[in-house]
């Protein structure tokens, strides 16, 4: 019954794409900047206060309160196996769904210039522990903040309640999640805001301590393909990277143990299993990428450590592409499975990550920082 309830909201229990998908973002387009997703006058807005405690588990979630202040407008709730899946809908058809508390975006189904609308997210369900349904892939959140003081704080938050909610279904779609330490000295809210044509994912840091906060981590994109021998990255000439281990994520797209009948650790045994390359060791040798239409057929693993704040992707089996940028983040995190996944598998995805991790991001006292993903889709015009 578990995996029904889940598998009725993914389509298939590995929310596997059908032909149509892939599509991205460009930064450099000025009616992308952060200015475009902040709410104009009269649109709707309804919030609700924060709990005292956000980085402990919650309170079950109040469905019918939740449908009461905040169906409508765009945005409706269901409930599933004791979480709650937030979608999203613009009137053009874009939808993006997201489950709380853990803050994962598990699609975003964009319109095409032919009038259809494609999946652009990876995200696959599969039985996991006791039963359970293990999601995985989507957008998520990896971060994990401490203090430079011998460790006084080490705080990685995974629960997430939802804050506000404002927008225009003609225009855009904006949800607020927010969590805190148990002090309330640190808050960190989560604003996933659609367009007609952008899914934009904003990080908001405030630090009410006496000492800076230190942060590595990632926002993780899960980007379906018909295959990574068919996708190419552009824009990424002249860019300065290194080898790195596979992402630590409990959202990453590969099984935890190496000895199961699939996944990486079998495919790709270099790698060993995350376990193992916890730490992020990898190669500190840096190279500079040389081919401006970098083909994705490889098995990689790399962080990007100066890096153009937006690429694309193009994805030759689905005639599709997608761009995807950042703001605050100065490290770029980019996987491949390479050509050996058979095409439009659980592992037809490239992943990308927006991330702080061999440079940590300070967010000193009494500061603000701020961090964003953007998702756009170009395919809007024939």
């Amino acid at each position: 019954m578990t995996m029904m309830a889940f598998s009725s909201l993914f389509c298939s229990t590995r929310f596997i794409p059908t032909p149509f998908l892939s599509t991205a973002t460009n930064l450099l387009s000025p009616q992308h900047t952060y200015a475009s997703f902040i709410p104009q006058k009269k649109q709707c807005k309804r919030e609700f206060p924060l709990p005292a405690v956000a980085s402990v588990p919650y309170q079950p979630i109040n469905f019918e309160y939740l449908q009461e202040e905040f169906s409508g407008h765009g945005v409706t709730f269901e409930e599933a196996c004791g979480s709650c899946v937030v979608k999203m809908e613009l009137r053009n058809g874009s939808t993006v769904t997201m489950m709380l508390p853990s803050g994962l975006i598990t699609s975003y189904k964009a319109l095409m210039w032919h009038g259809g609308k494609v999946e652009l997210l990876h995200t696959s369900v599969s039985e996991g522990e006791n039963g359970d349904p293990l999601i995985q892939g989507g957008v998520s959140l990896n971060f994990n903040f401490k203090t430079d003081h011998d460790g006084e704080l080490s705080w990685s938050p995974t629960n997430w309640v939802l804050h506000k909610i404002h927008g225009k279904p003609r225009e855009s779609i904006q949800v607020e999640l927010a969590t805190r330490t148990r002090d309330d000295k640190i808050g960190l809210k989560y604003i996933v805001t659609l367009e007609k044509d952008t899914l934009n994912s904003q990080f908001k840091i405030s630090n009410r301590r006496s000492l800076p906060l230190q942060m590595t981590g990632s926002i993780l994109s899960h980007l379906t393909l018909s295959s990574p021998e068919a996708t190419y990255a552009i824009g990424l000439e002249g860019s300065s990277y290194c080898s790195t281990p596979l992402f630590e994520s409990e959202f990453m797209l590969s099984p935890k143990d190496s000895s199961q009948g699939e996944g990486f650790g079998k495919i790709f045994p270099q790698w060993g299993t995350k376990s193992q390359n916890n730490g992020l060791k990898g190669s500190q040798v840096y190279n500079e990428e040389i081919d401006n239409y970098k083909r994705l057929n490889e098995e990689l693993s790399l962080l990007y450590t100066e890096a153009p704040r937006s690429f694309t992707l193009i994805d030759r089996g689905r005639r599709n592409s997608v761009s995807v940028g950042r703001s605050g983040f100065d490290e770029m995190y980019l996987f491949s499975p390479g050509s050996r996944v058979e095409i439009y598998s659980k592992y037809s995805y490239i992943c990308v990550g927006q991330a702080s991790i061999l440079k940590p991001i300070i967010v000193s006292p009494q500061d603000i920082w701020r961090g964003e993903q953007f998702i756009y889709n170009p395919n809007l015009d024939a």
